[in-house]
């Protein structure tokens, strides 16, 4: 064997390594993704942040609204003492995500008193700032969050960056929890994605904690 294939042999065994480790690492991010997404018991926490979903009009959309469920049962069961809603609007003149959990989770049964909204936020890094500055207010730095199963894992990582110590606690009554294994499986892939992206912006965006 010549010295040029003998480097050529070295390159490729280096980049197939470099390749499978890469895959490996990924599968192992799945598998965090859908370790975050499993229902498990939650020990009482000062507030819960109910990650933003699509409101349609005054009304929530049937995702945010099974979100707003769970979320109001944690107060119920006293879990809880303060449930803070997240979301902006979609365009101007409608009531925004967190103003419409809020009023939903005071139709049933809520005191007022106990729900706080943010109103300007596009996406779960924002959700996750503006609900951490409400609650700084009240010098609240523990917390449960609710969303929907697949989005938990990023939702945590990017909550314990933002100071806070959390609990997760998936929606039990979403329509993604009638997914099939194939089409869980995918949203655990998509959001694994997700979280490499969020990674590689801290990383590489010098005023990404600013944004």
């Amino acid at each position: 064997m010549t010295v040029r294939s003998r480097s050529r042999l070295v390159l490729l065994k280096t980049l197939l390594s470099l390749a499978l480790g890469v895959l490996l690492m990924f599968a192992c991010l799945v598998g965090y993704v859908w370790y975050c997404a499993q229902e498990r018991p939650v020990t009482p926490a000062p507030a819960v942040i109910v990650l933003g979903a699509a409101a349609w009009g005054n009304k929530p959309s049937p995702v945010f609204k099974e979100r707003i469920r769970h979320a109001v049962y944690l107060y119920q069961t006293q879990k809880t003492q303060k449930l803070v809603f997240t979301g902006g609007a979609l365009r101007d003149g409608i009531p925004s995500e967190g103003e419409v959990g809020a009023r939903w989770a005071i139709r049933l049964g809520v005191a007022p008193q106990d729900t706080a909204y943010e109103t300007t936020s596009r996406d779960t890094w924002h959700n996750l700032k503006n609900a951490t500055a409400l609650l700084q207010q009240e010098h609240i730095d523990s917390v449960i969050l609710v969303s929907d199963y697949f989005h938990l894992a990023r939702a945590g990582i990017m909550a314990r960056d933002l100071g806070l110590q959390v609990q997760l606690s998936p929606t039990p009554s979403s329509k993604f929890n009638h997914f099939s294994t194939r089409e869980k499986l995918k949203l655990y892939i998509k959001e694994s994605y997700f979280i490499v992206g969020y990674v590689l912006r801290k990383l590489f965006e010098a005023d990404f904690d600013r944004a």
